[in-house]
Protein backbone atom coordinates (compact mmCIF):
# COMPACT_ATOMS: atom_id res chain seq x y z
CA UNK A 1 0.00 0.00 0.00
CA UNK A 2 1.16 3.08 -1.13
CA UNK A 3 0.56 5.77 2.30
CA UNK A 4 -2.56 6.56 4.22
CA UNK A 5 -5.90 7.52 2.70
CA UNK A 6 -7.43 10.91 2.97
CA UNK A 7 -9.91 11.06 6.12
CA UNK A 8 -13.16 11.15 2.99
CA UNK A 9 -10.96 8.63 1.28
CA UNK A 10 -10.89 6.08 4.55
CA UNK A 11 -14.67 6.62 5.30
CA UNK A 12 -15.22 5.67 1.07
CA UNK A 13 -13.56 2.56 1.27
CA UNK A 14 -14.53 1.08 4.93
CA UNK A 15 -18.17 1.46 4.01
CA UNK A 16 -17.49 -0.81 0.44
CA UNK A 17 -15.31 -3.03 2.88
CA UNK A 18 -18.35 -3.12 4.74
CA UNK A 19 -20.60 -4.16 2.47
CA UNK A 20 -18.68 -6.66 0.83
CA UNK A 21 -19.27 -8.57 3.92
CA UNK A 22 -23.04 -7.89 3.62
CA UNK A 23 -24.83 -11.90 3.11
CA UNK A 24 -21.15 -13.23 2.97
CA UNK A 25 -21.62 -16.56 5.60
CA UNK A 26 -18.22 -15.62 7.29
CA UNK A 27 -15.43 -13.72 7.40
CA UNK A 28 -14.29 -10.36 9.62
CA UNK A 29 -13.25 -7.17 9.50
CA UNK A 30 -10.46 -6.10 11.68
CA UNK A 31 -10.33 -2.25 13.04
CA UNK A 32 -6.81 -0.87 14.89
CA UNK A 33 -6.31 2.37 16.22
CA UNK A 34 -2.85 3.75 18.03
CA UNK A 35 -1.50 6.93 18.59
CA UNK A 36 1.94 7.73 16.17
CA UNK A 37 3.42 8.87 18.93
CA UNK A 38 7.18 7.97 16.99
CA UNK A 39 9.95 11.08 16.83
CA UNK A 40 8.32 12.98 19.78
CA UNK A 41 11.08 13.20 23.00
CA UNK A 42 9.93 12.04 26.09
CA UNK A 43 10.99 13.30 29.37
CA UNK A 44 12.59 11.04 31.81
CA UNK A 45 10.52 9.21 34.31
CA UNK A 46 9.88 10.77 37.72
CA UNK A 47 8.70 9.45 40.94
CA UNK A 48 5.53 11.82 39.38
CA UNK A 49 5.70 10.53 35.99
CA UNK A 50 6.03 6.82 36.11
CA UNK A 51 4.91 6.42 31.99
CA UNK A 52 6.41 10.27 30.79
CA UNK A 53 4.54 8.50 27.23
CA UNK A 54 1.36 8.72 28.69
CA UNK A 55 1.37 12.47 28.93
CA UNK A 56 3.28 13.57 26.00
CA UNK A 57 4.21 17.36 25.67
CA UNK A 58 2.12 18.35 22.69
CA UNK A 59 -1.41 15.99 21.06
CA UNK A 60 0.01 13.07 18.83
CA UNK A 61 -2.14 12.23 15.85
CA UNK A 62 -3.92 8.87 15.64
CA UNK A 63 -3.67 5.96 13.27
CA UNK A 64 -6.64 4.31 12.10
CA UNK A 65 -6.32 0.95 10.21
CA UNK A 66 -8.94 -1.54 8.54
CA UNK A 67 -8.66 -4.95 6.68
CA UNK A 68 -10.48 -7.74 5.72
CA UNK A 69 -8.36 -10.43 7.91
CA UNK A 70 -7.01 -12.21 4.88
CA UNK A 71 -4.48 -14.66 6.32
CA UNK A 72 -1.53 -15.99 4.52
CA UNK A 73 -2.63 -17.91 2.01
CA UNK A 74 -5.11 -15.85 0.35
CA UNK A 75 -2.88 -12.58 0.79
CA UNK A 76 -3.77 -11.44 -2.22
CA UNK A 77 -7.11 -10.94 -1.72
CA UNK A 78 -6.69 -8.70 1.46
CA UNK A 79 -7.42 -5.52 1.71
CA UNK A 80 -5.75 -2.99 3.78
CA UNK A 81 -7.17 0.78 4.65
CA UNK A 82 -5.49 3.77 6.83
CA UNK A 83 -5.41 7.28 7.58
CA UNK A 84 -4.08 9.60 10.23
CA UNK A 85 -6.37 11.82 11.73
CA UNK A 86 -5.05 15.34 13.30
CA UNK A 87 -5.69 15.74 17.06
CA UNK A 88 -7.89 18.82 16.14
CA UNK A 89 -9.99 16.71 14.31
CA UNK A 90 -10.23 13.96 16.43
CA UNK A 91 -13.75 14.28 17.79
CA UNK A 92 -14.99 14.91 14.22
CA UNK A 93 -13.69 11.86 12.90
CA UNK A 94 -14.76 9.26 15.81
CA UNK A 95 -18.36 10.52 15.38
CA UNK A 96 -18.61 9.79 12.13
CA UNK A 97 -16.41 6.91 12.08
CA UNK A 98 -18.81 5.61 14.69
CA UNK A 99 -21.61 6.44 12.78
CA UNK A 100 -20.07 4.53 9.76
CA UNK A 101 -19.35 1.23 12.16
CA UNK A 102 -22.36 1.04 13.19
CA UNK A 103 -24.24 0.79 10.00
CA UNK A 104 -21.54 -1.61 8.76
CA UNK A 105 -21.48 -4.32 11.36
CA UNK A 106 -25.51 -4.15 11.83
CA UNK A 107 -25.19 -5.26 7.91
CA UNK A 108 -23.27 -8.11 9.34
CA UNK A 109 -23.86 -11.51 10.36
CA UNK A 110 -23.05 -12.74 14.06
CA UNK A 111 -20.80 -14.95 14.97
CA UNK A 112 -22.30 -18.48 15.41
CA UNK A 113 -20.95 -19.45 19.32
CA UNK A 114 -24.02 -22.21 20.05
CA UNK A 115 -20.91 -24.51 19.75
CA UNK A 116 -19.01 -22.98 22.03
CA UNK A 117 -21.79 -22.62 24.38
CA UNK A 118 -22.78 -26.31 23.89
CA UNK A 119 -19.06 -27.47 25.20
CA UNK A 120 -19.13 -24.89 27.80
CA UNK A 121 -22.78 -26.72 29.58
CA UNK A 122 -20.98 -30.22 29.18
CA UNK A 123 -17.99 -29.13 30.59
CA UNK A 124 -20.00 -27.65 33.65
CA UNK A 125 -22.40 -30.46 34.05
CA UNK A 126 -19.13 -32.95 34.16
CA UNK A 127 -17.54 -31.35 36.45
CA UNK A 128 -21.20 -31.08 39.15
CA UNK A 129 -21.37 -34.50 38.29
CA UNK A 130 -17.42 -35.10 38.79
CA UNK A 131 -17.53 -33.89 42.59
CA UNK A 132 -16.81 -35.51 46.00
Amino acid sequence: MGGHLSNDEFFTKLIELFNRRKGKDHGSIVLVQKRLSYGQPLSEPTSDTIFPDLHPPRPVPVLIRATNAKGRERRQDKIKLSTVVNPESLASFFERYADVCKSGMTTLKPRDRSKRKGKAKKKKGATLTSGP
